[in-house]
């Protein structure tokens, strides 16, 4: 069965490419490299396209017979949303608006959106369960909430079944470290700490030591992206049994303090870890843990490669591999097409 997989050859799509391939589909990665790499591709055949363009979502839609859809497409940083909205609006929901159109037009039914806590706001109660109040900070938080209720319209108009998994913090590696994360410039924690591990040139900032939690630091649930992967797979499964969607939240389901994941890493890289104390950004709340279960009774999701040193090892391991932090890998090779 043929899964498309629009923005697989980012970071989570990438990972969720490998894992469908292992359970039998063949992902069909259409991305546009704006953020994604070529090298990522591996398990399955590779469309250089963009999702607002109408011609080249049906192009591939009509080489390939789509089974599913998992859309990644997106733009991820919340402090570039802020100061540059419309890009967001354009790419995260323009984007998506014609890549509904498009299956609907190829009577393609199955969708797995990429979702994310952004959509919560601030929370009001902890661990956050997907009753919770959606009151987004951000407008990449609000373009995650427009796609799924756009998604949800499409649902009751067109009979589309679509599960949107809102994630928590996404880290750590492909145990096999062929792929991992790589962004540029770097924005999110771990990463950016065994950046630091690796080139020992810059102390790391903690945004806040004045939280009311244990250490003064911010709390973050924080997930192995193979689980995040095994999820995918997971969504795409139940649809094609033909489960009922919804949304469901992916994280561990415990927090880690920032304080504890620069503890966690400089035992696991046995390098110093200078830091220095910033003040609060606008907008981080205190804690963020997720309640999941929804995804353990509906999905039969156990998040298994989810512990704080796990995370920390597989993505050094990933980092020793790079040629440079964040710069050019030092491996790999795209996928070949059989027969």
């Amino acid at each position: 069965m043929n899964v498309l997989v629009t923005g697989g050859a980012g970071y989570i799509g990438a990972h969720c490419c490998k894992e469908l391939a292992a359970r039998g589909f063949r992902p069909v990665v259409y991305d546009n490299l704006a953020t994604g790499h070529r090298e990522f591709v591996r398990w399955g055949p590779f469309i250089e396209g963009d999702i607002g363009d109408a011609a080249g979502l049906d192009a591939v839609c009509t080489a390939f017979k789509i089974d599913a859809v998992l859309h990644f497409a997106a733009f991820i940083e919340v402090g570039e949303s802020v100061a540059d909205p419309l890009k967001y609006y354009a790419n995260n929901v323009a984007g998506a608006l014609q890549l509904i159109r498009a299956l609907v037009r190829h009577g393609i039914r199955r969708v797995v959106f990429s979702s994310s806590a952004a959509v919560y706001g601030i929370p009001r109660e902890v661990p956050i369960d997907e009753a919770h109040l959606t009151l987004p900070l951000s407008p990449y938080g609000r373009t995650k909430l427009m796609v799924e209720q756009m998604l949800a319209d499409c649902e009751q108009a067109y009979g589309l079944r679509c599960m949107a998994l809102r994630y928590f913090n996404a880290a750590g590696a492909d145990p096999e470290a062929q792929i991992g994360e790589w962004h540029d410039p770097e924005s999110h924690l771990i990463p950016r700490v065994l950046e630091a591990a690796k080139d020992g040139a810059r102390p790391i900032q903690v945004y806040g030591r004045d939280y009311p939690t244990p250490d003064g630091s911010c709390i973050r649930d924080y997930i192995h992206v193979a689980d995040l992967a095994r999820a995918h797979a997971l969504a795409v499964e139940a649809l094609i049994g033909g489960r009922p969607g919804g949304a469901f939240n992916l994280g561990q389901g415990r927090g880690y303090s920032v304080l504890e994941v620069l503890r966690e890493a400089a035992r696991i890289t046995g390098r110093e870890l200078p830091i220095e104390t910033g003040p609060r950004r606008p907008g981080d709340p205190p804690v963020l843990v997720a309640s999941n279960r929804r995804a353990r009774e509906a999905l039969g999701w156990i998040p298994e490669q989810s512990s704080l040193d796990n995370i920390i090892a597989s993505a050094w391991k990933w980092h020793q591999k790079m040629k440079g932090p964040g710069q050019k890998m030092a491996h790999g090779a795209g996928y070949r097409e059989q027969g």
